[in-house]
C-alpha cells in the first residue's frame, strides 16, 4: 500500500486508537435497511436452502460415522441456552444494566469438531464429496447417502486430496470429516495453532504441516501446493462461497430453536447477536443467514481482540483485504488463537459492508476472565477465543456508541424485549489439562 495514503489513514482518530491497541466500539455508517442491502448481494435464500437440503441428504452418513449425532438424526446442531447467571455477573463486573434476555449459542458443543467451523468446514467437504461421487457415477441424488460410509467409497476418495490453511478449528473440521470419508487430507497450520489441535488431527488421520508464520502464510502455501496438484481440492476460508453457505444454514436452525422456545423476534422484539471474528468466514455466513431471515430486526456485531482486529481495520478504513494489522504496527498475535488473523477476507468484508451493525474489540486478558465467569456462573466451558462475544453485549450498554445505535434504530422503548445472543465458537474438545491451564491464565 502507498505509504502516504497509509499515513493519512493512520491519523484518523478511530484508526489511531486501534493502532495503539485500545479497545474500541465502531458503528458501521454504511449499514442499510436489509432489503436494500441484500438486493446488492448475489447470494440468495435459495442458496442457503440448497445447502440445508444437502446437509439433510448426508444425515444418514453422518449418523452412521458419528454416533454422537444419532439423537439429532445426523443433524449437526448446537443448543441455545439462556444464561441468566452470566448476565448478572456481567452486569456486576462491568457496572452495566443489560436490557432483555441473554442466550448462549453453543457452537462450542457442535458434534464432530466442537466449534462453529463444524458448520462451514464440514459442509464444504461434504459438497466436494457429493460433486465427485456424482461426477464419477458413484451415486444419484436420490440414493441413501449412508453409502458414503462404505469401504468402496473410502477407496474411491483415497485417490483425492483435500487441503486447508488454519489457525486450528477449521483445520479440525476439514481434517476430521475428510479423513472419515477416506480423503488424503493435509492441514497447513499457522504458528498460533494449539498443539492439542495438531495432535488430535494427526490421531484422526490427517497430515499436519506446521508453519512458523501466521495464518496468511499457511493459507498461501497450502493454496499454492493444492493448485499444483490436479487431484487436490483447496478449502479457501478467505474466499469460499460454499463455506459461507454452510455457516449461513445456522440462521434457519436458530429460527427453529426460537419457535421451540416461544421466542419472538419482530419489530418490537429485537435480536442482537455478537460473534467472535477472525478472517470473517464463519461470522459473515451466520450474519448473512440471520439478515435473510430476520431482516431489520436483527443487529449483528463482530468482536475481535486488540492485537488482531483485521476485519475491523478492513471495514473501518474501507480498504477490506488491502490492509493488514501489521500495516498499523500491530502484531496479530493474540491468545484467542481462532482470531489470530492479520488480513481479513475481502469477499466477506464486501458482503458485510451494508449489513453488519458494527464491531467491538477487547484486550486478551478479558477472554480468560469471561471464560472463568461462564464456568463459574453456568458451568459451561468455552475456549478463550469464544468468550470474546461477551464483550459485545457489555459494550452495547457501556459505550455511548451503543446508546447512539439504539436511538438511531428507534429501539429505546423496545430493549426490555430484546434477545441477546453471545455466539460461542468453540471449546468442547479442549483436553482437560489444557482447560486447567486456561482457567489459571491471568494476563
Amino acid at each position: 500500500m502507498e505509504q502516504a495514503f497509509l499515513q493519512q489513514m493512520k491519523n484518523q482518530p478511530l484508526l489511531k486508537k486501534i493502532a495503539s491497541e485500545q479497545e474500541v466500539f465502531w458503528l458501521n455508517d454504511e449499514l442499510e435497511d436489509a432489503k436494500t442491502a441484500l438486493s446488492k448481494i448475489n447470494i440468495t435464500m435459495s442458496d442457503i436452502e440448497d445447502a440445508q437440503a444437502r446437509l439433510a441428504r448426508f444425515a444418514p452418513f453422518i449418523q452412521k460415522c458419528f454416533p454422537e449425532t444419532q439423537p439429532q438424526n445426523g443433524l449437526i446442531e448446537s443448543p441455545l441456552t439462556e444464561i441468566e447467571n452470566m448476565k448478572k455477573q456481567l452486569e456486576k463486573e462491568y457496572n452495566v444494566s443489560i436490557s432483555g434476555r441473554l442466550f448462549l449459542k453453543q457452537d462450542s458443543h457442535l458434534a464432530i469438531s466442537g466449534s462453529v467451523k463444524a458448520r462451514g468446514g464440514i459442509y464444504e467437504v461434504l459438497k466436494h464429496a457429493e460433486d465427485l461421487a456424482l461426477e464419477h457415477g458413484k451415486i444419484t441424488l436420490n440414493d441413501d447417502y449412508s453409502v458414503f460410509a462404505s469401504d468402496e467409497m473410502k477407496s474411491f476418495f483415497s485417490q483425492f486430496k483435500i487441503q486447508v490453511g488454519s489457525t486450528g478449528n477449521l483445520g479440525m473440521s476439514i481434517g476430521i470429516m475428510s479423513a472419515a470419508l477416506g480423503f488424503h487430507v493435509i492441514v497447513h497450520m499457522s504458528a498460533d495453532a494449539k498443539q492439542w489441535k495438531k495432535d488430535l488431527l494427526r490421531k484422526r488421520g490427517a497430515d499436519v504441516v506446521e508453519y512458523a508464520d501466521d495464518y496468511s502464510k499457511a493459507v498461501e502455501v497450502g493454496r499454492k501446493q493444492s493448485d499444483a496438484d490436479p487431484s487436490s481440492y483447496f478449502v479457501d476460508d478467505e474466499n469460499s462461497v460454499t463455506l459461507f453457505l454452510g455457516y449461513a444454514v445456522a440462521a434457519k436452525r436458530l429460527k427453529s430453536q426460537f419457535e421451540q422456545q416461544n421466542i419472538t423476534i419482530d419489530q418490537n422484539h429485537p435480536l442482537f447477536v455478537y460473534i467472535p471474528c477472525g478472517v470473517g468466514g464463519a461470522p459473515g455466513g451466520v450474519t448473512f443467514g440471520l439478515k435473510q431471515l430476520f431482516g431489520d430486526n436483527v443487529h449483528v456485531f463482530f468482536v475481535e481482540t486488540t492485537p488482531a482486529p483485521c476485519m475491523l481495520l478492513g471495514m473501518a478504513s474501507g480498504m477490506q483485504n488491502k490492509v493488514c494489522v501489521q500495516d498499523f504496527g500491530l502484531s496479530g498475535q493474540t491468545h484467542a488463537d481462532g482470531l489470530a488473523v492479520g488480513r481479513p477476507s475481502g469477499f466477506v468484508g464486501n458482503v458485510m459492508r451494508n449489513i453488519l451493525s458494527g464491531e467491538m474489540t477487547l484486550q486478551d486478558r478479558r477472554i480468560y476472565d469471561f471464560m472463568r465467569d461462564i464456568v463459574n456462573t453456568e458451568n459451561i466451558f468455552l475456549e478463550p477465543s469464544a468468550c470474546a462475544s461477551f464483550m459485545g453485549v457489555v459494550d452495547l450498554f457501556q459505550y455511548d456508541e451503543g446508546k447512539q445505535y439504539i436511538a438511531k434504530q428507534h429501539l429505546e422503548n423496545k430493549m426490555q424485549n430484546a434477545v441477546h445472543i453471545a455466539w460461542a465458537t468453540g471449546g468442547s474438545l479442549v483436553p482437560e489439562e489444557i482447560r486447567k491451564q486456561y482457567m489459571n491464565t491471568y494476563l
